[in-house]
C-alpha cells in the first residue's frame, strides 16, 4: 500500500454517502482528544491530511482517504469531548454506529487511546463489539512520547493484559510526534488492506 500517496475522496455525512465501489477499508476510531487526525498525517506522511484542530471533536464526518484502488483509510468522527449541540453528537453517534454495524467493506478498525489515560469505557466497549463483529482491532496507544520509556512500557504491558482475553485485539506504542510506531501500524493496514474481502459477521455496537 501507498500510504504517503494518498487521496481524499469524500467526506460522508451518512452511509448512504460513503464509496459504492469499496473493496476493502480500515476505520480510525477515538475519543476527539486521542490524537486521530495526528496519527493519519503521520501514517501517511502528510502533515495536513486529516484536519488538526486544538479543539477536540471537530472531526464531524465520515472521510474516506484512498492508498490504492478502491481501498480506504476512513477517519470516523470522534467521540468525548466535543463541544457541539447535543443533537449533533447524536447524530454523529447513529451515524457511527450504522457505518461500524452495516459497512460491509470494513476489514478493520484502529483505536486511539491517550496512553496518559488508557482503554476508557467507550474503548472497552468498542473492543467488546469487535470481538462479537469479529472484526480485528489494533490498538494505537497514542501520544507515547508523553511519557518516559519505561513509563510507556508498562502501560503496554497493562493494556497488553487488560486485552488478553479478547480475539482479533493486537496493541502498540504510537507517536506521531516521534515516529514511534509508524511502521508498525502501516504493516498491520498493509494486512486488511490486502484481505480480499470482509469476512466479519456483523453485530449493533
Amino acid at each position: 500500500m501507498n500510504f504517503t500517496n494518498p487521496e481524499f475522496v469524500i467526506s460522508a455525512s451518512a452511509l448512504r454517502e460513503c464509496p459504492a465501489a469499496s473493496l476493502a477499508e480500515v476505520a480510525f476510531a477515538g475519543r476527539s482528544n486521542a490524537g486521530k487526525s495526528s496519527a493519519i498525517n503521520a501514517i501517511t506522511s502528510h502533515s495536513r491530511l486529516a484536519r488538526i484542530s486544538k479543539t477536540p471533536g471537530r472531526t464531524q464526518l465520515i472521510n474516506f482517504f484512498a492508498v490504492a484502488d478502491q481501498r480506504y483509510l476512513v477517519d470516523l468522527p470522534g467521540y468525548g469531548y466535543a463541544k457541539v449541540p447535543l443533537e449533533v453528537k447524536d447524530k454523529w453517534q447513529r451515524e457511527l454506529e450504522r457505518y461500524l454495524r452495516e459497512r460491509s467493506a470494513l476489514t478493520g478498525l484502529v483505536l486511539l487511546s491517550d496512553i496518559r489515560h488508557p482503554l476508557k469505557e467507550f474503548d472497552r466497549m468498542m473492543v467488546r463489539w469487535a470481538e462479537e463483529s469479529e472484526l480485528p482491532i489494533h490498538v494505537l496507544l497514542t501520544k507515547a512520547d508523553k511519557l518516559k520509556r519505561g513509563a510507556a512500557q508498562n502501560t503496554l504491558l497493562a493494556a497488553s493484559r487488560q486485552l488478553q482475553d479478547y480475539n482479533g485485539v493486537s496493541v502498540q506504542l504510537f507517536s506521531s510526534v516521534t515516529g514511534l510506531g509508524v511502521d508498525e501500524v502501516r504493516a498491520k493496514l498493509t494486512e486488511w488492506l490486502s484481505a480480499p474481502e470482509p469476512s466479519h459477521i456483523q453485530a449493533s455496537v
